[in-house]
């Protein structure tokens, strides 16, 4: 019986929504197990645990430091990761093997060949997806794979050719050899794997310098011989499209890879320094960028004024805060919403950060003249419903995306101001009159990026006196509505990063936005024709009842999501 007959037997799945799933196993060609999962219907420990009881077979949680790499390469990287299996214990010629599908009969043939080559009796266990995409990681580390390339680069180079490398014909022909193109992928691999958001490639005095963006912090995962820079940038830029020989200017460009399976985007961006031309590559991953209001961090009064938002006829919403903190995914949590069958949907971005099916997008071309203003003019010949524009940087763009709103079309964008209240008078300074806003604009929303708290490890202590204070402070600020439903016990207890070996001891794992949203109101509309200033638009905030971004993080810090640390790190010029 399958998994999602199952969950239809036991109440969780209704007929038409199994029915659903059905199809889309059908058409994507991905297992029951992913479907399930991807649409959050139930934890994965729980799906696994009933597969388990369906097929009689225990499910087993390995801890993946305690898996030896000698153990892992008694079945090859190749056959693990197509079958899904890897061995996860030896004793002498016995071995445990985990399996996600041991259902699978094909997976069974190729175990028995395996083990029957090597003369080994063996015994499956079920393992979760999660748990095995750990431990396929185990096979290679980054240092390990670099390491073995690296012996293959000093064979190529030596320090005459240092000098040569510099020409561009010989920087594209180093570039295109196996040892430099295997660091790079390496790199690559690593950074999707490991879930960075950015990759940095940077000389530093004598070593080249590779550093990821977890989790909205930087981390040094890599020093490579200074010498293979200008080969390891000319491999990027091969890749991505680039002038190789041009070092003087800046260049951007994208690099598209399948890895582990996933088709990733690599947003990339290189920059002269005097030490040398720095890469910085920013990883997209459509599977991971969209995200329902739920999970993005959206609860209470901010979820309601968004929803609200986001029905009406006509409108522009527009999401503000620094870059990269979050701003395109909610608006592609708002698209998800408006994404019909009835209504046309238009996009213009730079770039195009996550494909979603049944909307029209496109990407802008500075270099030929297509940008956002140019692009906003065609989509509004497109006969669109619903239109997002990637950023409002200049006039024109402005300008046309209000027309746009006041002429009958919802309009998504975003705008580059630390606050809500902040969004108003930067239109106005950006040449959009006044009298224009209160009919154009419905909501304001302003975001920051918080890291969430290791749910394995966080650990509940007492509030010391100086952090009580500024949590106190906080609720005394809050909506009286509000007030009452927190629960606030005396003494004070608040949750802390601990730090284990499912977080990699950083106490973390993944992020979650913090939001305030300013909705036009009546009184609103009245302060910006007659008193259009950023004090007033405070006032008015606070009357509607609005929580500040230090607030709403203050709550998820209560709830043990985040830490209040992390929330006075990223908050704190509202402090």
């Amino acid at each position: 019986m399958s998994l999602i007959t199952q969950l239809v037997e036991k109440g969780i799945l209704t007929k038409k929504k199994a029915d659903s799933l059905k199809e889309e196993v059908k058409s994507s060609g991905k297992k029951e197990e992913e479907i399930i999962l991807k649409e959050g219907i139930i934890k994965e420990d729980v799906l696994f645990q009933l597969k388990s009881e369906s097929l009689k077979i225990p499910l087993k949680e390995i801890d993946i430091s305690e898996v030896p790499l000698e153990v892992l390469r008694l079945i090859p990287k190749d056959a693990a990761e197509y079958y899904y299996m890897v061995p996860i214990s030896k004793k002498d010629r016995y071995l445990e093997i985990g399996m996600v599908y041991p259902e699978n009969l094909k997976a069974q043939e190729a175990l028995k060949f395996l083990t029957r080559r090597g003369n080994y009796s063996f015994r499956v266990y079920l393992i979760t997806l999660s748990n095995f995409r750990e431990l396929l990681k185990q096979y290679w580390t980054l240092k390990k794979e670099v390491k073995k390339a690296l012996t293959e680069v000093e064979t190529e180079m030596d320090e005459d050719k240092v000098e040569i490398s510099r020409k561009a014909a010989e920087l594209e022909r180093l570039g295109e050899e196996a040892p430099i193109s295997k660091i790079v992928s390496v790199v690559l691999k690593h950074s999707v794997e490991g879930n960075a958001s950015d990759i940095h490639i940077e000389p530093v005095k004598d070593k080249l310098r590779v550093r990821f963006r977890l989790d909205g912090i930087l981390h040094s995962s890599l020093f490579l011989p200074l010498k293979i820079h200008p080969a390891v940038v000319a491999r990027i830029k091969i890749l991505a499209d680039l002038k190789i020989d041009e070092t003087r200017v800046p260049q951007d460009g994208r690099i598209g890879s399948k890895i582990s399976g996933r088709d990733i985007d690599f947003r990339v961006s290189t920059f002269p320094t005097i030490l040398g031309e720095k890469v910085v590559m920013r990883v997209l991953d459509p599977s991971k960028g969209l995200k329902n209001f739920e999970k993005l961090g959206l609860e209470g009064r901010n979820l309601e004024i968004l929803t609200k938002s986001s029905e009406r006829p006509y409108g522009m919403i527009l999401a503000t805060g620094p870059t990269g903190s979050g701003k395109s995914t909610t608006l592609y949590a708002i698209l998800q919403l408006l994404n019909k069958e009835g209504v046309n949907i238009v996009t213009i971005e730079d770039p195009v950060e996550y494909f979603m099916a049944g909307i029209n997008q496109s990407q802008t071309k500075e270099e030929i003249g297509y940008s956002f203003a140019q692009s906003l003019r065609s989509i509004l010949r497109q006969d669109p419903d619903i239109i997002m524009v990637g950023e409002i940087r200049d006039k024109e763009t402005a300008t046309l995306a209000v027309h746009a709103a006041l002429t009958g079309h919802i309009v998504l964008s975003t705008l580059h101001t630390n606050t809500a209240v902040g969004a108003i008078p930067r239109l106005i300074d950006l040449g959009i009159e006044p009298f224009l806003l209160p009919s154009s604009l419905s909501a304001v929303l302003a975001q920051r990026l918080v890291r969430r708290l290791c749910p394995f490890c966080k650990q509940k202590v007492k509030a010391k006196p100086q952090i009580k204070d500024i949590i106190l402070k906080e609720i005394n600020s809050l909506p009286e509505a509000i007030q009452k439903n927190l629960k606030i016990s005396e003494p004070l207890y608040i949750w802390e990063a601990k730090g284990c070996k499912k977080c990699r001891l950083q106490g973390y794992i993944g992020r979650i936005a913090v939001y305030e949203i300013l909705e036009m109101t009546e009184e609103l509309s009245e302060l910006i024709l007659k008193e259009p200033s950023e004090v007033s638009f405070k006032k008015e905030a606070k009357r509607q009842g609005m929580l500040t971004m230090a607030q709403d993080g203050m709550i998820k810090a209560l709830k043990g999501i985040t830490s209040i640390e992390e929330v006075m790190r990223t908050t704190k010029e509202q402090q």
